[in-house]
């Protein structure tokens, strides 16, 4: 369930509220835009946080025996969901987050070569790097659940 609703986010929350927002023609459409997303985006990011420690919780529970192959990388991809949505909410949204207060003016108003801009921007894409890697990651995941809950 947290897989599509990051994928719904990704594919289309996120980038309608741009487009819609911009069609407006308001002077801060992407100022507006860019707090939906951000708001949506703990969401997604807590959610998966709290799913993936709860499955993390539950992986040695549905643990059949010591040799099974899977589990490792089960282990593994569901600690790629937890580190990725907790970083991605409580250190760089969060980081995202002061520096666009500390501009003071909409993004967009910012000069192109300000420090605060250029970091905002960096940190942009270490958030969707780590929603795109909890994504990959939770795919596997659900795979190797389904796996051996079918076994």
């Amino acid at each position: 369930m947290w897989l599509g609703a990051a994928l719904f986010f990704s594919a289309v929350v996120a980038p309608a509220a741009f487009t819609v927002m911009r069609s407006f023609a308001l002077p801060n459409a992407n100022e507006i835009a860019g707090t939906i997303v951000t708001r949506t985006l703990s969401v997604v990011n807590i959610g998966g946080f709290l799913i993936g420690v709860f499955l993390l919780l539950t992986l040695f529970a549905r643990r059949i025996g010591p040799e099974r192959p899977a589990f490792l990388v089960e282990f593994f991809c569901v600690t790629i969901i937890v580190m990725a949505t907790g970083l991605g909410h409580w250190l760089i949204a969060a980081r995202m987050r002061a520096l666009r207060a500390a501009m003071v003016l909409p993004i967009d108003q910012v000069p192109v070569d300000d420090p605060r801009r250029i970091a905002f921007h960096s940190l942009h894409g270490y958030s969707v790097s780590a929603l795109g890697l909890a994504m990959i990651a939770a795919l596997i995941a659900i795979v190797l659940i389904a796996r051996s809950l079918r076994n």
